[in-house]
């Protein structure tokens, strides 16, 4: 199966678990790999306005992918979609930081861009409102259906 691997918001702003930066790390070595990091700048998305936080202006991936995109806002942007959208893939598996949120918004743009969103439940964590991420996948197996973990992908991808 022709796929590829989307990585949510995995850096420094985000303190993220180790086991995650582990875990995406050695899982996205045989795979096609995009990263997204979200940066802020207020005058795309008002952060500090609306909710008196703000993301790193300056930051980077956590994990090395083939292609890093910078979003200022939770969803990725039209160009991330295109790309991806270019590469043919089959399914989009989607793991990352904010299960809840920035991990659901590109759930949603993937879908509505007529893409496979597939979410990695063991390499995603939630916001400081549900670490575990249950809600972010209880919602993501309700609008998109579709969830795997690494070990499920690997075996497919021996098999």
């Amino acid at each position: 199966m022709r796929q590829v691997l989307l990585i949510v918001d995995v850096q420094s702003t985000f303190s993220p678990p180790e086991w995650l930066v582990d875990g995406v790390r050695a899982f996205s070595a045989g795979i096609p790999t995009i990263a997204l990091i979200e940066l802020h700048n207020e005058q795309v998305t008002p952060f500090q306005q609306q909710l008196g936080w703000h993301p790193a202006a300056e930051d980077e991936s956590l994990v090395e992918a083939d292609k890093v995109f910078v979003k200022h806002g939770y969803g990725p942007t039209a160009e991330v979609i295109e790309y991806i959208k270019a590469l043919g893939v089959e399914r989009v598996l989607v793991c990352g930081i904010q299960t809840e949120t920035c991990v659901l918004a590109a759930g949603f743009a993937l879908f509505d861009a007529g893409l496979n969103p597939t979410l990695v439940t063991d390499l995603t964590v939630g916001s400081s409102l549900d670490r575990s991420g249950e809600l972010g996948v209880r919602l993501w197996t309700h609008h998109f259906g579709q969830v795997t973990t690494r070990g499920e992908v690997l075996a497919e991808m021996v098999g």
